[in-house]
């Protein structure tokens, strides 16, 4: 539970510069070859996350669905900032596109479920929350 748990601490502190990373693609205007690079690096960062998550050897049936729903919400966070880099810097560039663009705002739902999932699971360890950040 402890190495799901300290796993989840570095998810959560990850999704910052997530979330503002798919929300900056979502900025109206040009966007600065600093955001596609940022958008890249932090795909990387979730899916190195993910792989770890999934990798860990559990075997007890609740740490499991844990792993596995921390999976599908680490997934989604990779989904999102792949969706916001192709509407950002798409190969066809078309009036819909962008449209759908300005949209972006962040992680949104599935990040403050994570969230949730490592203060649930911090509490199960007697460590109580992390802070909104941690």
């Amino acid at each position: 539970m402890r190495a799901l748990t300290a796993l989840l601490d570095e998810a959560v502190a990850a999704q910052a510069p997530a979330d503002r990373t798919v929300a900056a693609c979502g900025e109206p205007g040009p966007l600065a070859g600093q955001t596609a690079r940022e958008a890249g690096r932090q795909y990387r960062v979730l899916h190195r996350l993910h792989a770890r998550v999934r990798d860990l050897p559990l075997t007890e049936a609740d740490l499991v669905r844990a792993q596995e729903y921390a999976g599908r919400l680490l997934s989604y966070g990779q989904w999102m900032m792949r969706e916001a880099m192709d509407l950002a810097f798409p190969s066809n560039p078309r009036p819909s596109v962008e449209a759908a663009r300005l949209h972006l705002n962040g992680l949104g739902r599935p990040a403050d479920d994570l969230r949730r999932l490592r203060d649930a699971l911090r509490s199960e360890c007697g460590d109580g929350p992390a802070g909104p950040g941690h």
